[in-house]
């Protein structure tokens, strides 16, 4: 049983018994969306402890508990007991207490106390002649006579009633996050796929583009030239100068490697969101020097495209944990 007179020390270990279950919680290192939702109710013979708990996207772990006073004492224990379930998102926590049991407080009699009441009452009587009317009845409602006294409880057997609860919502609450986390990876992956698809036509109209301008070059100088003659190097150094210009070589790399990158973190255990958030930033980055530099219709178009399904995949990221 826990001490009431080493309150830190208890606080500890209940801390310390909370962190050492952590190492049970590998099974539940797979991503994890940052939504979710937990409830459990244990009863231990007159007592019931009702857990619930859910949780939005959040930068960090931001816990809020609502509890009987009377458990504020765990307060400690039940977030480090959290940590080993979830590492980011806003948690609310609701927990509630019953004990229908019998014992739950005893009455006090102060004799001390009724007696100075009878004392001064008879003080009262003899001084002022007055009729000594004094009956148990009477003197028995008097402040303080009788107090409720509320019983000490078995910490020990408080926190394992407690503890129990906790880990059903808890393991609940991570069951919900997972089956989000994986229809979130899922959609992901499928945008990841249109954007190979997109990059893979950028790629492919990049050389016709080119080609095309140096079509329309050359019509451009015979009509303008008629029989006069042009040298080839001339018209080769300003292919060379708009291809320069316009080429996206370079980005289409980055972007496929990022695809890449953001593929294979998808596939991490845990503690993702923030990695995927700042690939999802580079593939933007990329996105927006292809639309900057695009000089055709079809790459802006494509360009457009990657855009729009990267700012779809970076708002589904805001909510994986």
């Amino acid at each position: 049983m826990y001490g009431r007179n080493s309150h830190a020390e208890t606080l500890a270990q209940h801390v310390q018994t909370a962190a050492n279950n952590s190492d049970r919680n590998e099974e539940y290192n797979m991503i994890k969306s940052m939504t979710g939702f937990g409830r459990c109710e244990i009863q231990k013979d007159a007592k019931k402890f009702t857990v619930e708990l859910k949780s939005v996207n959040h930068r960090y772990l931001d816990v809020n508990i609502r509890m009987p006073k009377k458990l504020n004492f765990f307060e400690t224990a039940i977030r480090t007991l959290l940590k080993s379930y979830a590492n980011r998102g806003k948690v609310d926590i609701f927990i509630t207490y019953e004990d229908t049991s019998q014992a739950q407080v005893s009455v006090k009699y102060n004799s001390v106390i009724a007696a100075e009441y009878l004392k001064h009452l008879r003080q009262m009587s003899e001084e002022f002649g007055l009729e000594d009317d004094i009956r148990v009845s009477v003197l028995s409602r008097y402040p303080e006579v009788f107090t409720m006294e509320e019983q000490t409880e078995d910490e020990e057997e408080l926190w394992n009633g407690l503890k129990e609860a906790l880990e059903g919502a808890f393991a609940q609450f991570v069951e919900t996050r997972t089956k989000e986390g994986e229809n979130l990876k899922k959609d992901i992956l499928g945008k990841l796929d249109l954007l190979e698809k997109e990059v893979a036509c950028v790629e492919e109209r990049s050389p016709q583009i080119v080609a095309e301008y140096r079509q329309k070059l050359e019509e451009k100088v015979k009509e303008l030239l008629a029989d006069t003659q042009i040298e080839e190097s001339r018209i080769a150094a300003e292919v060379i100068l708009f291809a320069d210009k316009i080429c996206t070589d370079e980005e289409v790399v980055r972007l496929k490697s990022h695809i890449r990158h953001m593929r294979a973190t998808l596939e991490e255990k845990e503690g993702i969101g923030r990695k995927l958030d700042f690939i999802a930033q580079e593939m933007n980055r990329e996105a927006n020097t292809i639309l900057s530099k695009a000089n055709d219709l079809e790459v802006s178009n494509h360009a457009i495209s990657l855009k729009t399904e990267i700012e779809k995949i970076r708002e589904q990221i805001q909510n994986i944990e």
